[in-house]
């Protein structure tokens, strides 16, 4: 009998149509692609100067497997300062990413069949994951409840699904693709519910400090026990390309996750670290000015947007607009973003593409200048206007 070929689980899943989507439209001349999270800031300089700096003084070998124990020092009291936590520098894996993360995180808690919990809509990396570290996966559509995963539908799944064997939920907030953040009572509910299941929460907290009306408050105030925090550099920094993340949680955890992560990339880029260690010191204050860029990007492309009949969730992070097709337009979110592109030059990600409860809607990313999002509302209100 033939073998098979490859892991069966990665036969089953699909490169990111979100990325092939974005390729798809690069060959279209003049589109404006409002399509991924790319910040269109540049890295602050002071940052960029101590990763030069650490070049030149040879910093080019391997590091600790969780990264320079200076690092791991000046995140804990950077996070602990910004957002209420007590980790110490040892509760603290420096990662390739939040991706890489995610991944690690997953590959540590899961044995074969275990179950995690995923609201959809939401940026898709956790399923792909799950799946091929062996686990199962339960969506849960929140577009009914303001795209939020409330205590009584978590609840719920566990009524729904009383044989299977729950280890985790997943919580990415202030969210990809919806821009929802939770209130401080909401993540108290979900709290109690987590704790009295001992399952474990992996909390996907990268737009963090993209926060427009409120403080970000974290689910591991309420759960510390319980709950793996995933940050990084990526939006807050505008440091996508460094690839420099973390995972925050409970020491017997770590002391686990260090061993998935050790054998998935040995340890980060040493200059990398130091340039996300100048960020830690020093560069506290450096999204403050994308914060206040954004949030005029947002409320100009909301106001544009509503006149021509599209309706958004409540965006009070990231950088990203979640907002229902307009009636007159065709609803099946995949011919829309291709008709738009193909007839507009606009580029958008259908809702579709981040699971249950995303048909019917569009991501639209206003990390782009104001410039192109200018022009791209503009296409967007003609393109609609014709349709009707």
């Amino acid at each position: 009998m033939k073998r098979n070929k490859f892991n069966n689980r990665i036969e089953q899943i699909a490169v990111s149509d979100i990325r092939q989507f974005d390729t798809e439209v690069s060959s279209i001349p003049g589109v404006i692609k409002l399509t991924l999270g790319e910040p269109d800031f540049n890295t602050p300089d002071h940052i960029k100067k101590a990763a030069i700096k650490a070049i030149e003084e040879n910093h080019s070998h391997y590091t600790s497997n969780a990264g320079i124990p200076e690092l791991r020092k000046a995140a804990a009291a950077y996070y602990n300062e910004k957002f209420g936590f007590s980790y110490k520098p040892e509760q603290i894996v420096t990662t390739i990413g939040a991706t890489e993360g995610i991944a690690a995180s997953l590959q540590t808690i899961l044995n074969s069949e275990d179950v995690v919990i995923v609201p959809t809509p939401i940026f898709p990396i956790y399923i792909p994951d799950t799946l091929v570290n062996r686990g199962r996966v339960i969506t849960v559509d929140t577009s009914e409840d303001n795209f939020i995963l409330t205590p009584a539908r978590l609840r719920k799944v566990f009524e729904e699904y009383p044989l299977a064997h729950v280890k985790a939920v997943v919580l990415n907030y202030p969210s990809n693709p919806t821009g929802v953040a939770y209130s401080r009572e909401q993540l108290k509910g979900l709290a109690e519910v987590i704790k009295e299941q001992d399952i474990w929460a992996i909390s996907d907290e990268i737009y963090a400090e993209l926060s427009y009306n409120k403080k970000h408050v974290s689910l591991a105030e309420f759960a510390p026990d319980n709950t793996i925090v995933i940050n990084g550099l990526s939006k807050s920094h505008a440091m996508t390309g460094w690839r420099i993340g973390y995972i925050m949680g409970p020491q017997d955890f770590i002391e686990q996750v260090v061993k998935s992560h050790q054998y998935m990339v040995t340890a980060p880029t040493a200059n990398a670290q130091y340039a996300a260690l100048e960020a830690m010191k020093n560069g506290k204050k450096d999204s403050a000015v994308m914060l206040k860029e954004y949030a005029k990007r947002r409320d100009f492309l909301i106001n544009e947007l509503k006149k021509v009949g599209f309706k958004m969730a409540s965006p009070d992070g990231a950088f990203y607009i979640f907002a229902k097709i307009p009636a007159n337009c065709m609803q099946d979110s995949w011919k829309f973003v291709r008709s738009l592109a193909r007839d507009a030059k606009v580029a958008l990600i259908p809702g579709i593409s981040f699971g249950a409860g995303g048909e019917g809607y569009v991501r639209i990313s206003y990390a782009a200048s104001m410039e192109n999002l200018q022009e791209a509302a503009k296409r967007i209100q003609k393109y609609v206007a014709a349709q009707a």
